[in-house]
């Protein structure tokens, strides 16, 4: 079998397999072995050449069909003697049988992966959960086994296709019954004509006609289908069911269990923390606790193809569907009959959803439909997701142009069974920084004499920002609070792409750290961290001092307050000020001092305002990704005075109130209220929050104009460096033949594509190119090759990563051969700037554009001027 694949070639002469063709021009061993035989068959087929089909037939010992055999389509004469010669469905089930590991070859090793989700070690979960290893490997099928069952998908069923909703065959006993119904209601039917009596319907409520042929009875046809067992009554007539596809793990799955399911998010340590002594109460008691539910197993199905067949009981190991989960599980969950278990990890998917459309129903009064048949496809579809945006768009989030128009299909003739208006696709972009540039954009070194009209372009640059921000030389930007209180210094650095990139990937220790840091602020230092998690976290930390070596970088990781947006981004907050020490890494190194502590309210507004400029940037309101801000310095001299100030006249004001009580509570406020105001007006004016600036009327609460003021900040310093675009890509793999490379290459090339890789497959006269191709240039990419290739080359698309986009969406000629070569004008088409106007214009903002070009005099028809 090793030699069947390769350049093996057997030798008849001295009976061996050689690894060299001695023989010139000699086949294969498989060409040889195998497809020259498939061959034979189908060219004695096509060429209905009789003698020698029949004998192959004779020779391989089939039995094939009159009709199948004289049948003038050669396909079914192939299929006939395909399927009996090589039968797939039994070539697929030997294969399984043979390559597919048996549940009890499990390591250990996997287990523990399975057990443990995100970055959380096996070691810190419960030692009830490490107790249900053992069950695990074991894969036992005794009644005192654990039950443990993974629900990897769901997948939508029409309702009737549900065994229990099928009719079934009528017995010889219900046969019988029906029979002599049929013969009485039939001698009452002849009794009434002789009488002439007029037809009165049956005790059922059934007309009786005679049938055409006189024989017996339509009422008889009735009853039958009175008889045969109905679906469940539905909502509509083709409402879909969702089944559970999942497998047995341990324990013997029984109909009508009482079982524990365990959402994704689930925690087996919550639980225990509620229930410390144990699962003796009864499940019904038990406190309600997130991401937990209790309900019985309701239908067991077994997976044979299109059909299903119902079981009462699945042993472990095995491949079930679970029919009436739909209203507990939405996409993947665990089921167990010991809430100790963890929950597994849900599968992961090569496909990533970055194509968004928003959609709406064609007639506005169908929009409850549309809710409910996005929900359905939600959990129909692994790889979909459904957003409500805070405009009230209802958005669909799929992996790409073919996959997109086969949830819009679902959704239209499936799940919600309306007509819909769709959006066009909705294309993500990033925004970063980059370091500024060396050489102009015909490549000529900026030199001294090229300076100063760049110096010139960043002043005419600085005069766009408003009064009260300073900006340095550096692009370090200074900018004080509304009430002149608090002032903030904040420069924008980018990140090296190793950085952004490990960030990318940590993504979940980076929230686990969080909760951490946030549970050890407020407190609660019952979470310990456990030591494998601390290691994780160490070499997480060793990573990025690793990559961010130089004189700028020196002590960066240290400081690190923060990563965004939404805490778990590829940006980091570094505080560089003197006055307020903190950290984003949990333990020693970000233990909490007095002045953290005091100013801790404070620094949050610091972080939310930095998460905010990370989540929608300057250019298009994209998120940020890939930049460091830092934090030079936070000046709070002034609120701190302001707050001693507040302090001193609340007391005095507390005082004054005590002495003359009396004369305000007589005055009245309809009649002496100015006398009151003259009185009084030092005092009232301090009657604030203990610990507000007494300016709070007027500019809002100051931490709130900390965070509006930390967020212009950022903004601002992103626009004092080189600013550019982050395009979604697509790694593109093309299969074609050698004739169609140039029309392959052409089609990239129009649509920004860039190949990496091609070569040639052994054996075969077809190149395999390797390439990279933005998410915003993909639709229809798909369709022009095929037209271009008449079906020769087939694209798939998978998306990879974030590239910038080189060419500045900003960019003026500033230099003297920039001048020459583009011009005053350089209207030059800039992708970058056609991709930033069309986001701009999609969210309404402002769009610097020229609404007439190239105008003319007009000219009539009558007089031409």
């Amino acid at each position: 079998m090793k030699t069947l694949w390769g350049d093996y070639y057997i030798n008849m002469k001295a009976k061996k397999i050689m690894k060299v063709d001695q023989a010139k021009g000699k086949k294969p061993l498989f060409v040889q072995l195998i497809l020259e035989n498939i061959w034979s068959l189908y060219d004695a087929v096509l060429k209905k050449d009789k003698e020698k089909i029949d004998k192959i037939v004779t020779s391989l010992g089939l039995k094939i069909g009159a009709r199948e055999a004289r049948h003038s389509d050669p396909k079914v004469q192939i299929n006939a003697i395909c399927s009996q010669w090589l039968p797939i469905s039994h070539a697929v089930l030997a294969m399984v049988c043979q390559k597919l590991p048996s549940p009890l070859d499990i390591t250990a090793e996997r287990v523990e992966k399975l057990m443990c989700t995100g970055s959380q070690m096996f070691d810190s979960l419960p030692p009830e959960t490490q107790a249900l290893k053992a069950a695990f490997m074991k894969c036992g099928s005794e009644d005192t086994a654990p039950v443990i069952i993974f629900v990897s998908k769901m997948f939508a069923v029409d309702a009737k296709a549900l065994p229990q909703n099928k009719p079934r065959p009528l017995t010889q006993e219900e046969i019988a019954q029906r029979r002599e119904r049929a013969r009485q209601r039939h001698t009452e039917k002849l009794a009434a004509a002789q009488a002439q009596v007029p037809l009165e319907p049956s005790q059922d409520g059934n007309a009786l006609e005679t049938s055409p042929e006189g024989g017996e009875p339509r009422g008889d046809e009735q009853q039958v289908e009175n008889m045969t067992p109905k679906p469940v009554p539905q909502e509509e007539n083709n409402q879909e069911s969702f089944i559970a596809f999942a497998r047995v793990f341990s324990g013997i799955a029984q109909r009508g269990k009482k079982i524990f399911v365990l959402g994704p998010k689930y925690s087996p340590v919550e639980f225990l923390k509620q229930v410390p002594l144990g699962f003796s109460a009864p499940p019904d008691d038990l406190p309600p606790v997130p991401h937990m539910a209790y309900c019985t197993l309701e239908n067991l199905y077994l997976l044979m193809g299109r059909e299903l067949e119902e079981l009462e009981e699945v042993p472990p190991g095995n491949v079930l569907g679970i029919g009436g989960l739909q209203d507990f599980v939405l996409k993947s969950a665990t089921l167990c009959s010991l809430p100790s278990c963890p929950p597994f990890i849900p599968l992961n998917f090569e496909a990533t959803p970055i194509v968004r459309v928003a959609i709406e129903p064609k007639h506005p009064s169908e929009m409850p439909q549309l809710v409910k048949g996005m929900k359905l496809l939600n959990q129909a579809d692994p790889c979909v997701q459904i957003l409500i945006q805070e405009t009230g768009e209802h958005v669909l989030v799929t992996a790409g142009e073919v996959h997109l128009q086969r949830c819009l299909d679902d959704l239209k003739e499936r799940f919600a069974k309306i007509h819909i208006s769709v959006s066009e696709p909705i294309i993500p972009f990033r925004e970063t920084i980059t370091k500024p540039p060396k050489v102009d954009m015909v490549n000529e070194e900026i030199g001294k004499q090229q300076k100063v009209a760049v110096i010139h372009q960043t002043k005419e640059d600085q005069s766009k920002i408003p009064e009260g921000i300073q900006v340095d030389s550096n692009g370090l930007i200074t900018i004080t609070t509304p009430n002149k209180l608090a002032m903030l210094s904040v420069r924008a650095m980018p990140l090296p792409e190793e950085v952004t990139q490990i960030l990318e990937e940590n993504s979940d220790l980076i929230r686990s750290m969080e909760q951490l840091t946030s549970s050890l602020n407020e407190g609660k230092n019952t979470q310990m961290i456990h030591q494998k998690t601390q290691e994780k976290i160490l070499e997480f930390k060793g990573k990025l001092e690793q990559h961010l070596t130089g004189r700028k970088w020196r002590n960066t990781v240290d400081q690190i307050w923060s990563f965004g947006p939404r805490k778990c981004g590829p940006n980091i907050l570094v505080n560089k000020s003197e006055d307020f020490q903190n950290s984003v890494w949990p333990g020693p190194a970000g233990k909490a001092s007095k002045e953290a502590s005091r100013y801790r309210d404070l620094g949050n507004s610091i972080v939310s305002g930095f998460q905010l400029a990370t989540l929608s940037g300057p250019m298009c309101e994209e998120p940020v990704m890939g930049v460091c801000f830092v934090l030079e310095k936070w000046d709070l001299s002034k609120f701190e005075e302001q707050e001693t100030s507040d302090k001193q006249n609340q007391e005095q004001s507390d005082l004054v109130k005590g002495g003359q009580g009396e004369v305000k509570t007589c005055s009245s406020r309809d009649e002496n209220q100015e006398q009151q105001d003259d009185c009084c007006e030092p005092f009232e004016k301090r009657t604030t929050q203990k610990g507000e600036s007494s300016l709070t009327d007027c500019y809002g609460p100051f931490s709130g104009q900390l965070i509006a003021t930390m967020k212009e900040a950022c903004r601002f310093a992103l626009q004092m460096k080189p600013q550019r675009l982050m395009a979604a890509m697509y790694t593109c793999d093309i299969m074609a033949t050698g004739d169609v490379l140039g029309r392959v290459y052409a089609v990239l090339s129009k649509r920004e594509g860039r190949v990496l890789q091609e070569e040639m497959k052994e054996g075969t006269d077809m190149f395999i190119i390797k390439a990279v191709l933005p998410v915003a240039e993909s639709f229809g990419f798909a369709d022009e090759i095929r037209k271009r290739t008449s079906g020769l080359a087939s694209p798939q698309l998978v998306f990879s990563h974030w590239e910038i986009i080189p060419s500045d969406p900003f960019w003026v000629p500033t230099t003297e051969e920039e001048y020459l070569h583009f011009g005053e004008k350089a209207d030059s088409e800039n992708q970058a700037r056609k991709y930033m106007n069309a986001v701009r214009k999609r969210k309404g903002l402002y769009v610097e554009e020229k609404i007439v070009e190239h105008a003319e005099k007009q000219r009539t028809l009558s007089k031409n001027k």
